[in-house]
C-alpha cells in the first residue's frame, strides 16, 4: 500500500474518531516516513501531551523517533520515560528501553553514557536469546547491541546468523528487517559498503520495511553512511515524486 493511500485511510479514521491518539501519531508518521518531515508527527504529539496526557504511553514508541529525527535529547528521554517497561522496535524485532537511551548517548556523542545503556541492553537481549536461541528477531537485535558495543566479529555473526533463520524466502515480514538491520549493524562497525549493499538489497527484494525515505533522512542510526554515495544515492530513489 502506497503512503497517500494509508494517509487517506487514517484521514478517513480521523474524521470518524478524532479522539484516536495513536491514529493522530501514526498519521503524523507517515508524513515522516514519507516526505522527510517531522512537524506534523511532532504537532500531533504535542497535541496529545496538552490535551490526553495520560495516553501517550500509547504512542511513546512514535515520540521517540519524532525525537530522534528532530536530535531532540531531552523529548527522546522523556519519550522513553512514557514507554516505561514496554519495548519498541519493528514487528517482532523489539529493543529494550536501555537501548534507546543508548542511542540517545550516541547522538549526543557521550560514548561512557552509551556504553553503559547498551550494556544494560545486551544483559536484557541475551536472556531473550538464551530462551529462544533460533529466534532470527531475537538475535538480531542482539547484533545491533552488540554493534552499538564495538563489538564487531560477534555483531556482524549475529546478524548474518539471524538472516539466515528469517528469510525473506521464508518470512516476508521479518525477512526484509533481518536485511535491514544487518544493514544498521554493518554501519555501525564500519562496514559501510556492506550496509549499502543490504540496503539495496533490502529495497529490491520487497521494499524498505522500516527504514522509509525520512527515517533514512533524519535519524541518527544512519549517521556512520553519511556522505557516503551509494547511501546517499538509495536515501534519494527513496525520495517521494
Amino acid at each position: 500500500m502506497f503512503a497517500d493511500d494509508v494517509a487517506a485511510i487514517l484521514d478517513r479514521a480521523l474524521a470518524t474518531n478524532p479522539n484516536d491518539v495513536s491514529s493522530h501519531a501514526t498519521r503524523g508518521l507517515v508524513e515522516l516516513d514519507w516526505k522527510g518531515d517531522a512537524r506534523p508527527l511532532h504537532k500531533a504529539i504535542e497535541s496529545i501531551l496538552k490535551q490526553s496526557p495520560d495516553a501517550i504511553q500509547e504512542v511513546a514508541d512514535s515520540w521517540f523517533i519524532c525525537a530522534l529525527a528532530e536530535r531532540h535529547a531531552t523529548a527522546g528521554e522523556r519519550a522513553l520515560v512514557a514507554l516505561g517497561e514496554n519495548t519498541f522496535g519493528n514487528d517482532a524485532l523489539q529493543f529494550p528501553r536501555s537501548f534507546g537511551e543508548g542511542v540517545i548517548a550516541r547522538m549526543m556523542n557521550d560514548p561512557a553514557k552509551a556504553q553503559a545503556a547498551f550494556t544494560a541492553a545486551r544483559a536484557t537481549q541475551e536472556k531473550r536469546v538464551q530462551a529462544q536461541p533460533d529466534y532470527g528477531p531475537a538475535l538480531c537485535v542482539l547484533g545491533v547491541i552488540d554493534a552499538g558495543l564495538g563489538r564487531k566479529e560477534e555483531a556482524l555473526q549475529e546478524g548474518k546468523r539471524a538472516m539466515e533463520l528469517s528469510p525473506v524466502e521464508k518470512n516476508s515480514i521479518n525477512g526484509p528487517h533481518m536485511i535491514e538491520y544487518f544493514a544498521l549493524i554493518a554501519a555501525w562497525v564500519g562496514e559501510k559498503e556492506l550496509a549499502c549493499e543490504c540496503l539495496e538489497k533490502a529495497a529490491r527484494s520487497s521494499g524498505l520495511g522500516i527504514q522509509t525515505y525520512g527515517q533514512l533522512k533524519l535519524l541518527p542510526y544512519w549517521d556512520p553512511l553519511r556522505s557516503n554515495p551509494c547511501f546517499e544515492k538509495i536515501v534519494q530513489s527513496l525520495a517521494p515524486k
